[in-house]
């Protein structure tokens, strides 16, 4: 399961498919929908937050407008839009990601982009310093401890 912190208009197609399938998968998680994947690390900082299905779906919320944006048919139904929002911030929070797993992020999707999508490695490639997804700030620190290396 990879729950990308890098903004999803850095995903080629593929990556972006996949993604919304992970984080469906990862909303039935944390909504205790499923007997799988329950300790998988990369739910650690939806679960710690103690908002954790509102976050999932405001996540899922910005990989959808993405995928609408690029006139993907994904099912904004699967999405509960029942989170309270202000554009794609939760009024009394986010989450955090360091930005040294933003630099891992990009160099490991650089690694798959070159294989898939040589137009969207170049535009990354350029890029020295990808957004965060709307859900995420970025702050000051090493790549987070719950990724997998």
């Amino acid at each position: 399961m990879r729950l990308w912190s890098i903004h999803p208009k850095y995903l080629d197609t593929k990556g972006i498919v996949a993604l919304w399938r992970e984080a469906l998968l990862a909303k039935h998680v944390l909504e205790g929908k499923t007997k799988g994947y329950k300790n998988h690390p990369q739910l650690n900082r939806f679960k710690d937050s103690g908002r954790a299905v509102d976050f999932i779906n405001l996540y899922l919320c910005g990989v959808w407008l993405e995928a609408n944006e690029r006139g993907y048919n994904f099912d904004r139904n699967k999405i509960d839009w029942g989170f309270t929002k202000d554009g794609l911030t939760v009024s009394n929070g986010s989450l955090t990601v360091t930005n040294g797993q933003m630099e891992f992020e990009r160099a490991h999707l650089l690694r798959k982009l070159q294989v898939r999508d040589v137009e969207k490695f170049r535009m990354v490639e350029k890029t020295i310093s990808l957004e965060a997804h709307p859900l995420f700030k970025v702050e000051e620190g090493e790549i987070e401890d719950w990724e997998i290396i």
